[in-house]
Protein backbone atom coordinates (compact mmCIF):
# COMPACT_ATOMS: atom_id res chain seq x y z
CA UNK A 1 0.00 0.00 0.00
CA UNK A 2 1.31 3.44 -0.94
CA UNK A 3 1.68 5.94 1.86
CA UNK A 4 2.47 9.65 1.69
CA UNK A 5 5.77 10.85 3.03
CA UNK A 6 4.58 12.40 6.26
CA UNK A 7 7.68 14.53 6.76
CA UNK A 8 7.39 16.31 3.42
CA UNK A 9 5.72 19.69 3.71
CA UNK A 10 5.05 20.99 0.22
CA UNK A 11 3.73 24.50 0.66
CA UNK A 12 1.40 25.82 -2.01
CA UNK A 13 1.11 22.58 -3.97
CA UNK A 14 -2.23 20.91 -4.54
CA UNK A 15 -1.91 17.15 -4.14
CA UNK A 16 -4.14 15.92 -6.93
CA UNK A 17 -3.68 13.68 -9.93
CA UNK A 18 -1.26 14.05 -12.79
CA UNK A 19 -2.05 16.49 -15.55
CA UNK A 20 -0.81 14.78 -18.68
CA UNK A 21 -1.97 17.22 -21.32
CA UNK A 22 0.34 19.98 -22.51
CA UNK A 23 -1.18 23.22 -21.24
CA UNK A 24 0.41 26.59 -20.70
CA UNK A 25 1.88 27.21 -17.26
CA UNK A 26 -0.27 30.28 -16.86
CA UNK A 27 -3.38 28.13 -17.15
CA UNK A 28 -2.34 25.36 -14.76
CA UNK A 29 -0.93 25.06 -11.26
CA UNK A 30 1.67 22.68 -9.93
CA UNK A 31 0.47 19.18 -9.11
CA UNK A 32 2.62 16.63 -7.29
CA UNK A 33 2.34 13.45 -5.28
CA UNK A 34 5.26 11.84 -3.41
CA UNK A 35 4.78 8.41 -1.82
CA UNK A 36 6.74 5.53 -0.34
CA UNK A 37 5.99 2.08 -1.68
CA UNK A 38 7.87 -1.25 -1.80
CA UNK A 39 11.23 0.22 -0.93
CA UNK A 40 10.94 3.18 -3.28
CA UNK A 41 10.14 6.86 -3.07
CA UNK A 42 8.00 7.73 -6.08
CA UNK A 43 7.08 11.15 -7.43
CA UNK A 44 4.41 11.95 -9.98
CA UNK A 45 3.81 15.49 -11.13
CA UNK A 46 2.85 17.74 -13.99
CA UNK A 47 6.25 19.40 -13.78
CA UNK A 48 4.88 22.86 -13.06
CA UNK A 49 6.27 24.75 -10.05
CA UNK A 50 4.43 26.10 -7.03
CA UNK A 51 5.95 29.54 -7.45
CA UNK A 52 6.10 32.32 -10.02
CA UNK A 53 8.38 31.83 -13.00
CA UNK A 54 10.06 34.12 -15.47
CA UNK A 55 8.62 34.82 -18.88
CA UNK A 56 9.04 32.13 -21.51
CA UNK A 57 9.86 32.40 -24.35
CA UNK A 58 12.57 34.99 -23.72
CA UNK A 59 15.66 36.17 -25.65
CA UNK A 60 17.75 33.29 -24.34
CA UNK A 61 15.08 30.58 -24.36
CA UNK A 62 12.57 30.13 -27.22
CA UNK A 63 10.34 27.56 -25.50
CA UNK A 64 7.00 27.77 -23.68
CA UNK A 65 6.27 26.08 -20.34
CA UNK A 66 3.87 23.16 -20.66
CA UNK A 67 2.52 20.64 -18.18
CA UNK A 68 4.15 17.20 -18.39
CA UNK A 69 3.53 13.67 -17.22
CA UNK A 70 6.42 12.88 -14.88
CA UNK A 71 6.68 9.64 -12.93
CA UNK A 72 10.00 8.68 -11.32
CA UNK A 73 11.07 6.49 -8.41
CA UNK A 74 14.30 6.32 -6.40
CA UNK A 75 15.47 3.91 -3.68
CA UNK A 76 13.96 4.58 -0.25
CA UNK A 77 17.05 3.28 1.54
CA UNK A 78 20.05 4.17 -0.64
CA UNK A 79 23.49 2.75 0.10
CA UNK A 80 26.62 4.83 -0.42
CA UNK A 81 29.26 3.02 -2.45
CA UNK A 82 32.97 3.74 -2.84
CA UNK A 83 32.67 4.93 -6.42
CA UNK A 84 30.79 7.93 -7.80
CA UNK A 85 28.86 7.72 -11.07
CA UNK A 86 28.55 10.76 -13.32
CA UNK A 87 24.95 11.81 -13.95
CA UNK A 88 23.50 12.95 -17.26
CA UNK A 89 20.34 14.89 -17.92
CA UNK A 90 17.94 14.78 -15.00
CA UNK A 91 19.71 14.18 -11.69
CA UNK A 92 16.85 14.31 -9.20
CA UNK A 93 13.55 15.95 -8.35
CA UNK A 94 12.44 18.74 -6.05
CA UNK A 95 9.62 18.44 -3.54
CA UNK A 96 7.35 20.56 -5.71
CA UNK A 97 7.62 18.09 -8.59
CA UNK A 98 10.07 20.08 -10.71
CA UNK A 99 12.93 18.10 -12.25
CA UNK A 100 16.56 18.95 -11.41
CA UNK A 101 18.83 19.15 -14.47
CA UNK A 102 21.99 21.11 -13.53
CA UNK A 103 23.98 20.32 -16.67
CA UNK A 104 23.54 21.45 -20.27
CA UNK A 105 24.18 19.97 -23.70
CA UNK A 106 25.62 23.20 -25.12
CA UNK A 107 29.22 24.03 -26.04
CA UNK A 108 31.12 27.11 -27.07
CA UNK A 109 30.81 27.38 -30.86
CA UNK A 110 32.14 30.52 -32.56
CA UNK A 111 30.48 29.48 -35.82
CA UNK A 112 27.02 29.59 -34.26
CA UNK A 113 24.95 32.76 -34.33
CA UNK A 114 24.38 32.46 -30.57
CA UNK A 115 28.00 31.60 -29.82
CA UNK A 116 27.14 28.07 -28.66
CA UNK A 117 25.58 24.90 -30.04
CA UNK A 118 25.28 21.17 -29.41
CA UNK A 119 28.56 20.62 -31.29
CA UNK A 120 31.10 19.41 -28.67
CA UNK A 121 34.16 20.05 -30.86
CA UNK A 122 35.46 22.98 -28.80
CA UNK A 123 35.43 20.98 -25.56
CA UNK A 124 34.09 24.00 -23.64
CA UNK A 125 30.70 23.10 -22.18
CA UNK A 126 28.33 25.75 -20.88
CA UNK A 127 27.37 25.65 -17.21
CA UNK A 128 23.65 26.23 -16.74
CA UNK A 129 24.03 28.84 -14.02
CA UNK A 130 27.26 30.39 -15.29
CA UNK A 131 25.75 30.89 -18.73
CA UNK A 132 22.32 31.69 -17.30
CA UNK A 133 21.78 34.88 -19.28
CA UNK A 134 22.73 33.12 -22.53
CA UNK A 135 20.33 30.27 -21.77
CA UNK A 136 17.42 32.39 -20.55
CA UNK A 137 17.32 31.24 -16.92
CA UNK A 138 14.70 32.96 -14.76
CA UNK A 139 14.86 34.22 -11.17
CA UNK A 140 14.64 30.61 -9.94
CA UNK A 141 17.70 29.51 -11.94
CA UNK A 142 15.39 27.50 -14.18
CA UNK A 143 14.27 27.50 -17.78
CA UNK A 144 12.37 25.37 -20.30
CA UNK A 145 13.48 22.73 -22.78
CA UNK A 146 12.02 21.94 -26.21
CA UNK A 147 9.32 19.76 -24.62
CA UNK A 148 8.14 22.59 -22.38
CA UNK A 149 9.75 20.98 -19.31
CA UNK A 150 10.54 23.58 -16.66
CA UNK A 151 13.65 22.49 -14.74
CA UNK A 152 16.18 23.80 -12.22
CA UNK A 153 19.85 24.34 -13.07
CA UNK A 154 20.90 25.84 -9.74
CA UNK A 155 19.51 27.08 -6.43
CA UNK A 156 15.68 27.02 -6.77
CA UNK A 157 15.00 30.42 -5.24
CA UNK A 158 11.20 30.30 -5.41
CA UNK A 159 11.00 26.85 -3.83
CA UNK A 160 13.37 27.77 -1.02
CA UNK A 161 11.32 30.83 -0.09
CA UNK A 162 8.37 28.62 0.73
CA UNK A 163 10.32 25.78 2.36
CA UNK A 164 9.84 25.17 6.07
CA UNK A 165 12.68 22.63 6.30
CA UNK A 166 16.11 22.13 4.75
CA UNK A 167 14.90 19.26 2.56
CA UNK A 168 14.71 20.28 -1.10
CA UNK A 169 14.28 16.97 -2.91
CA UNK A 170 15.85 13.64 -3.77
CA UNK A 171 18.76 12.69 -6.01
CA UNK A 172 18.68 9.98 -8.67
CA UNK A 173 20.14 7.46 -6.22
CA UNK A 174 17.59 8.21 -3.49
CA UNK A 175 19.75 10.27 -1.14
CA UNK A 176 18.13 13.45 0.13
CA UNK A 177 19.09 16.90 -1.15
CA UNK A 178 19.19 19.71 1.43
CA UNK A 179 19.84 23.44 1.45
CA UNK A 180 21.51 24.87 4.55
CA UNK A 181 22.93 28.06 3.06
CA UNK A 182 26.55 28.92 3.82
CA UNK A 183 26.86 25.96 6.20
CA UNK A 184 27.50 23.76 3.16
CA UNK A 185 30.61 24.81 1.25
CA UNK A 186 31.36 23.55 -2.24
CA UNK A 187 34.72 21.89 -2.84
CA UNK A 188 35.01 23.47 -6.30
CA UNK A 189 36.94 26.66 -7.04
CA UNK A 190 37.52 28.70 -10.17
CA UNK A 191 40.78 28.07 -11.99
CA UNK A 192 43.13 31.04 -11.84
CA UNK A 193 44.09 33.16 -14.82
CA UNK A 194 42.82 32.96 -18.38
CA UNK A 195 41.51 30.11 -20.48
CA UNK A 196 43.96 28.50 -22.88
CA UNK A 197 42.17 28.43 -26.21
CA UNK A 198 38.47 28.06 -26.75
CA UNK A 199 36.48 31.16 -25.84
CA UNK A 200 39.49 32.84 -24.21
CA UNK A 201 39.07 35.29 -21.36
CA UNK A 202 39.20 34.63 -17.64
CA UNK A 203 37.88 31.52 -15.92
CA UNK A 204 34.60 33.11 -14.76
CA UNK A 205 32.30 30.10 -14.42
CA UNK A 206 30.56 30.34 -17.78
CA UNK A 207 31.93 26.91 -18.70
CA UNK A 208 32.34 23.71 -16.72
CA UNK A 209 36.02 23.73 -17.62
CA UNK A 210 36.43 26.96 -15.63
CA UNK A 211 36.05 24.98 -12.40
CA UNK A 212 38.30 22.55 -10.58
CA UNK A 213 37.71 20.37 -7.54
CA UNK A 214 40.16 21.39 -4.85
CA UNK A 215 38.35 20.04 -1.77
CA UNK A 216 39.75 20.90 1.60
CA UNK A 217 38.66 20.80 5.23
CA UNK A 218 35.01 21.62 5.72
CA UNK A 219 34.02 21.31 2.07
CA UNK A 220 31.65 18.91 0.34
CA UNK A 221 32.84 16.06 -1.88
CA UNK A 222 32.89 16.16 -5.68
CA UNK A 223 29.21 15.15 -5.82
CA UNK A 224 28.20 17.93 -3.38
CA UNK A 225 27.73 15.30 -0.70
CA UNK A 226 28.38 15.49 3.03
CA UNK A 227 26.95 14.70 6.45
CA UNK A 228 23.82 16.17 8.00
CA UNK A 229 22.79 15.03 11.48
CA UNK A 230 25.00 11.97 11.05
CA UNK A 231 23.50 10.97 7.70
CA UNK A 232 24.97 11.19 4.21
CA UNK A 233 23.04 13.61 1.99
CA UNK A 234 23.64 15.90 -0.95
CA UNK A 235 23.43 19.68 -0.74
CA UNK A 236 22.31 22.58 -2.86
CA UNK A 237 25.12 25.14 -2.74
CA UNK A 238 25.24 28.83 -3.56
CA UNK A 239 28.21 28.25 -5.88
CA UNK A 240 29.14 25.60 -8.44
CA UNK A 241 28.13 22.80 -8.78
CA UNK A 242 24.84 23.98 -7.14
CA UNK A 243 23.32 20.47 -7.33
CA UNK A 244 25.05 17.07 -7.43
CA UNK A 245 26.40 16.18 -10.87
CA UNK A 246 27.37 12.68 -9.76
CA UNK A 247 25.98 10.10 -7.34
CA UNK A 248 27.45 7.71 -4.78
CA UNK A 249 24.51 5.30 -4.70
CA UNK A 250 22.86 3.04 -7.26
CA UNK A 251 21.11 5.24 -9.79
CA UNK A 252 17.44 4.61 -10.41
CA UNK A 253 16.61 3.32 -13.87
CA UNK A 254 14.20 6.23 -14.19
CA UNK A 255 17.23 8.53 -14.33
CA UNK A 256 19.36 6.36 -16.59
CA UNK A 257 17.92 8.09 -19.61
CA UNK A 258 18.76 11.66 -20.73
Amino acid sequence: MDRPLSYLVIAGVTIIGIVASAVAAGAASGSVSITKSRGKICMTSNGLPDHATGRFPNPGNPHRIAAQFIEVCVPENPVKTSRATQLRGSTGFALNGVIIRPGTADYYDPSSRRGFSRNPASGWKLDGKGAGAMLGLDQNNAHVDHRGLYHYHAMPTGLLKGNTSTLVGFAADGFEIHYVGSKAKSGFTLKPGNRSGGPGGRHDGTYLQDWQFTGGTGTLDQCNGGRLDGRFVYFVTDSYPYFPHCAWGEISRDFARP
